[in-house]
C-alpha cells in the first residue's frame, strides 16, 4: 500500500469519526475530538496487525505482571503510542506493557499547555493469552484531562473506549455528560467500514437493563477457597443463568453491553488474587458500564470502581460490573451473607 493511500485512509477515518461526534453528540472540543480520533487510529492499526498475525513467538521480555510478552503485544503497544503521539493532544501515556508515565508531547510544555492536553492509560491487547486460538480480543483506553494519571480516579475521565476485534472491528465509546453539550451520559458504538477507510455509527446509544440472567464469572479458581464467591456462582447456576465467558475481559463485557444485560465478575481469594489493573482496564471499562446505566463495585466493599484512587500504576482489584440489579445481587452475596 502506498504512503498516499495510507494517508488518505487516515484522513477519511479521522473525518468520519469527527463528524459523528460533532453532528450526533454535540462534542465541540476539538482537542477531545482529536483524542478520540487517536484512539480510533490506534484501533484501526491494531486491527491490521491482528489480521496479519501469524508470528506467535515471544519477545523474550515480561510485562509488569510477570507475563511473557508476545511480539504482538509489543507491536500493538507501539501502534497506540504512535497514534497518540501523532495526534498532538496527549502529554502523558502509560500502558500495561509500558507501565510508567511516559511523556508523549514531544516538546517542553508550560503548565497551562499541559492543562489543555490529555493523559491516557491503556491496555493495547486485552486477551493476548487467547489470541493464538483466534478468539475475539480487544483494546481498552481511558482518557483524563491534563497531565498525569497517577492519583486520579476513574470518575475524572473525559472519555473511555473498548475496541473489539472479531468478525468486525468495533469501538465502544463512553462520553460522560461533561464531555458533550448534552445533559446525559452516552455510550455509542462505531464500526470500521469499507476496507478500514471510515468509521460508521453502528449503535447510537447503548443502555444496560437493571436485570439480566447472563453471567461471566472470571477467576473461577477463587471459588475453591472463597465460600461467598462459590455460593454466588452456585446461585447463578441454580437460577439458570446463561454462561457467556470467553476468558477475555473485553468480549465478555462487550457482550453485556450489546445484549443490554448481564453481570461480569472477577473475584479474589487467598490463593487466587484478581489481576485486573485499575488504570489500564477497570477504570475505563467502569466508565462505559456506568455511562450505559449499569453499576460497578469493588470486589470487597461497596464502592464504585470509578471512585478508587489510582495510587499505583499497577494497582489491581477484583470487580463486579453489569446490570444494576445483578450488581446488587453480587453485593448481597459477597458483603452481607
Amino acid at each position: 500500500m502506498s504512503s498516499d493511500a495510507t494517508d488518505s485512509q487516515l484522513e477519511m477515518r479521522v473525518s468520519s469519526l469527527s463528524c459523528i461526534l460533532k453532528e450526533n453528540y454535540n462534542v465541540s472540543n476539538e482537542g477531545l475530538i482529536s483524542a478520540v480520533a487517536a484512539i480510533g487510529e490506534a484501533t484501526a492499526n491494531i486491527s491490521a496487525l491482528l489480521a496479519n498475525f501469524v508470528d506467535q513467538s515471544y519477545a523474550g521480555t515480561q510485562n509488569s505482571s510477570g507475563d511473557d510478552q508476545l511480539k504482538l503485544d509489543i507491536a500493538c503497544d507501539e501502534a497506540v503510542f504512535a497514534a497518540i503521539r501523532a495526534s498532538g493532544v496527549f502529554c502523558i501515556a502509560a500502558s500495561e506493557e509500558t507501565p510508567v508515565e511516559t511523556d508523549v508531547s514531544g516538546s517542553q510544555l508550560t503548565p497551562s499547555q499541559e492543562d489543555a492536553m490529555y493523559s491516557i492509560g491503556f491496555d493495547p491487547l486485552d486477551g493476548s493469552s487467547i489470541i493464538d486460538a483466534n478468539f475475539s480480543v480487544g483494546s481498552i483506553y481511558g482518557v483524563w484531562p491534563g497531565k498525569g494519571v497517577l492519583n486520579r480516579t476513574g470518575r475524572e475521565q473525559v472519555v473511555s473506549a473498548i475496541a473489539m476485534y472479531g468478525p468486525r472491528t468495533t469501538l465502544c465509546v463512553a462520553l460522560p455528560s461533561k464531555s458533550t453539550n448534552l445533559d446525559k451520559d452516552i455510550v455509542l458504538e462505531l464500526t470500521l467500514m469499507d476496507h478500514q477507510t471510515k468509521w460508521q455509527l453502528s449503535r447510537k446509544s447503548i443502555s444496560i437493563q437493571p436485570n439480566g440472567n447472563i453471567f461471566a464469572p472470571g477467576n473461577l479458581r477463587a471459588t475453591n477457597d472463597n465460600e461467598k464467591y462459590h455460593s454466588l456462582v452456585q446461585h447463578w447456576i441454580a437460577e439458570r443463568y446463561t454462561l457467556r465467558y470467553s476468558g477475555g475481559m473485553v468480549p465478555d463485557v462487550y457482550h453485556i453491553l450489546i445484549k443490554k444485560r448481564g453481570v461480569f465478575s472477577n473475584v479474589s481469594s487467598a490463593k487466587a488474587r484478581a489481576k485486573l489493573r485499575l488504570l489500564y482496564e477497570v477504570a475505563p471499562v467502569g466508565l462505559i458500564i456506568e455511562c450505559a446505566g449499569g453499576s460497578t463495585t469493588h470486589e470487597s466493599y461497596a464502592l464504585s470502581v470509578l471512585d478508587v484512587k489510582i495510587d499505583d500504576l499497577d494497582k489491581r482489584l477484583g470487580v463486579c460490573f453489569g446490570s444494576s440489579g445483578e450488581v446488587d445481587k453480587y453485593k448481597e452475596f459477597m458483603f452481607h451473607k
